[in-house]
This record gives structure tokens, sequence and C-alpha cells, in this order.
């Protein structure tokens, strides 16, 4: 795997006063490892920018601290959640002979003909799994081909997956699904979809009866209760009550 360089320079700034070097265009950042001391730096915005552009976070970084060069992966890139620009960044530096850890992303390719015919939906319950390796032969992702997804049911399992495994230890529990075809409309979405409609007609009648009048209303039921009970009777007078008895 091809390392890639970036420039970084040992920072003297902490606390609340970063953000003065984020206004400058520098980020924060720090370099940690295994029997590693701790180091503070800060890196040129832009520069990091298009390295990680290339690398994300399981390609290996030539991190050069002040022109000593450090092997590293970048590692919990904090962003703001307005602007998206980095705030911080850790460096961990690694040991091109030894193991290390890291979660490496899928990329789904080919089509599935169960999709392409309409007869279910791709899931995707996860989007990468854990694996251990020499930092050199980390993947930068990690393909799943489902183009012989065919039915609804069809699945990749972790155990599926096509790697080089005499270089590259999974971790993640092999019967995991990965992939699979669900059905088009699943019973949970169409208890879903009835709820949302029966939501929807009550809203809608508790506006229409808003925009009634309260006198509108009261004549509505007036009206109605003349025509449950025939002509409306004026009560009778005196004469004709005496003349009834």
């Amino acid at each position: 795997m091809e390392q890639i360089p970036l420039a970084a320079q040992k920072r003297t700034v902490f606390g609340r006063k970063v953000k003065n070097l984020r206004k400058v265009g520098f980020i924060p950042a720090h370099v940690f490892g295994h029997k590693i001391k701790t180091i503070h730096v800060q890196v040129k915005a832009n520069e990091f920018s298009k390295v990680f552009e290339k690398v994300g976070e399981t390609g290996i970084v030539d991190l050069a601290v002040d022109g000593e060069k450090k092997p590293v992966l970048i590692r919990n890139l904090q962003i703001h959640p307005v602007s998206d620009e980095p705030l911080h960044i850790d460096f961990y530096q690694v040991s091109l002979t030894e193991k290390v850890k890291v979660n490496v992303p899928f990329e789904i390719v080919g089509e599935s003909p169960a999709v392409a015919k309409k007869i279910g939906l791709l899931l995707t319950p996860v989007s990468e799994i854990e694996i251990e390796a020499l930092p050199t032969d980390i993947p930068e992702k990690i393909e799943i081909d489902i183009s012989k997804l065919e039915n609804v049911g069809d699945e990749i399992k972790v155990k599926n997956l096509t790697v080089d495994r005499t270089k590259i230890e999974i971790l993640t529990d092999p019967e995991l699904i990965v992939v699979q075809i669900g059905e088009l409309v699943t019973k949970e979405m169409e208890t879903v979809e009835a709820e949302i409609e029966a939501e929807q007609a009550e809203a809608q009648a508790e506006a229409v009866a808003e925009a009634v009048p309260e006198e509108g209303v009261a004549a509505a039921v007036e009206g109605e209760e003349k025509a449950e009970g025939g002509e409306e009777k004026t009560p009778p007078t005196k004469t004709e009550q005496s003349k009834a008895e």
C-alpha cells in the first residue's frame, strides 16, 4: 500500500487557544501509539484534506514531524457539526511489522437481479467490519459483489467475503449478514403505513372541524334534528287545547 506524505509541526498551543490555529488554516492533532510517547502536532488544513481524501482511515500516512517520519493511521477525526470542517485529528503511529486492528468499509459492486426486476430491496445492515492485519496489508475497502442475489432472502455473510485470509484476519462474527434481499413491502411497513394514513385522516378531520364556525355547527345540528323529526310543530293555543279536551 502506498504511503501518502503529510507534513506536521510540533504544537505549542493548547486548550481554547487552538481556535486561533484553525483561524490561520491549521488543524490541532496529536500522535500516539503502542509504546509511543504522545506528541502534540498541527497540520495544514488544505494539505490534510487532500491526504484524507486518498487514504481515509485505512491508508498509511507518512507523517513528517519536523522532518522525522512516522507511519500513522488517521483515527477519531472530529468534524464540526455545521461547517463539516476538521476540528481535531488523532494520528495512530504503527509499526510496519506489527498487526493492527481497524474497521474497513464495504463497497457494493455489480447489480442484483432481484433489485433490477423489482422483486426485492437491497438491505445493508452494516457498512464495515473489523479486521487485523499488518499496516501495509490493510485494504482500503472490501468489495461485495451482489450480482448473484436473485431472490428475496438471498444474503451474503461475513464468512462469504472475498479477502486474502493469509494476510487479513476478520474479527467480526462470520455469521453476521452484511447484505440481504428483503421484501419490497414488509408487514412492519404495512402496519406503519396504515398508522400514518389513520393519523393523516384524523388530522384532516380535526382541521375541517376547526374551520367551521360554532354558529355553523349549531345550525347544522339543528337542521339535522329537524330532518329527523319532520316539520317543527308550534305549541297548541289555549282554545285548541280546551277543544281537544
